[in-house]
C-alpha cells in the first residue's frame, strides 16, 4: 500500500479490511450514542452529535466500521475534532468496549491527525482524564506532551484533566512520522487474528 492517503486533502485513510473509515452521518448516530453511553460517565446526547455533523462548520467526525460477510458495515468506533484557526482540538475518540485493545483508538487518532495536517493545522490539543494511563501512552506515542492541568474538569468524578498538545514546525516531517506509525499499525491490524466480538 502506498502513502498517497496521507497526502489526499480530506480522504479518509484506508485501513486493512475488514475495517473502514468514513465521515460520520446521521444514520450512524444510534450506534454512536450507544458506544458513547458505554465509554463515558457523562455522555454527549444524540442531539449534540447531530449538531456537530450538521451545523458546526469547524467540526470533523469519522466513524470506524467493521464489515462482516453478508452484513452492512457496523460502526464500532468514532472520533472528531474542531479546527480553530491553525489548531486541531480533538474532542472525542471512542471505541466499542468489545473492540478495545486492538489498536483501533490509535487508528482513529491517526485519522484525525492526518486530516488536521491536510486542513492546515500546525498543532493539535486535547484533554484527557489524569487517571487514563492507556490514553496518555497513546498520545505520547504521537508526540503529545502535557502542557497544563485543569482542576476538577470532569464534573462527573471531579477528576482533573491533563491538557496535552503536539505541534509540528515541519508538516512534511510530522507526516512522515505518521506514515511510519501507519505502516506499523496496518501490520498489527492485518496480523490480529482474534475473533470478532
Amino acid at each position: 500500500m502506498d502513502d498517497s492517503d496521507l497526502h489526499a486533502s480530506f480522504s479518509p485513510l484506508s485501513p486493512p479490511a475488514p475495517f473502514g473509515l468514513r465521515p460520520m452521518q446521521p444514520g450512524d448516530l444510534d450506534a454512536v450514542v450507544e458506544i458513547e453511553a458505554h465509554s463515558f460517565p457523562t455522555a454527549w446526547s444524540r442531539e449534540g452529535y447531530e449538531h456537530e455533523i450538521k451545523r458546526n462548520e469547524r467540526a470533523t467526525y469519522y466513524v470506524l466500521t467493521h464489515s462482516t460477510s453478508g452484513r452492512a458495515p457496523a460502526v464500532i468506533g468514532y472520533a472528531g475534532y474542531w479546527l480553530m484557526a491553525d489548531e486541531a482540538h480533538i474532542s472525542i475518540i471512542a471505541v466499542a468496549p468489545a473492540w478495545r485493545g486492538r489498536g483501533l483508538g490509535e487508528l482513529l487518532l491517526l485519522q484525525l491527525l492526518a486530516h488536521a495536517l491536510a486542513a492546515g493545522a500546525i498543532l493539535a490539543t486535547l484533554e484527557v482524564r489524569n487517571t487514563n494511563e492507556i490514553a496518555h501512552a497513546l498520545y505520547r506515542k504521537y508526540g503529545f506532551a502535557v502542557v497544563g492541568r485543569r482542576k476538577g474538569y470532569y464534573k462527573d468524578t471531579g477528576e482533573d484533566a491533563l491538557l496535552m498538545t503536539v505541534s509540528w514546525e515541519d508538516a512534511n516531517e510530522y507526516r512522515q512520522q505518521l506514515r511510519q506509525a501507519r505502516r506499523r499499525l496496518w501490520q498489527r491490524l492485518q496480523a490480529d487474528g482474534s475473533p470478532v466480538p
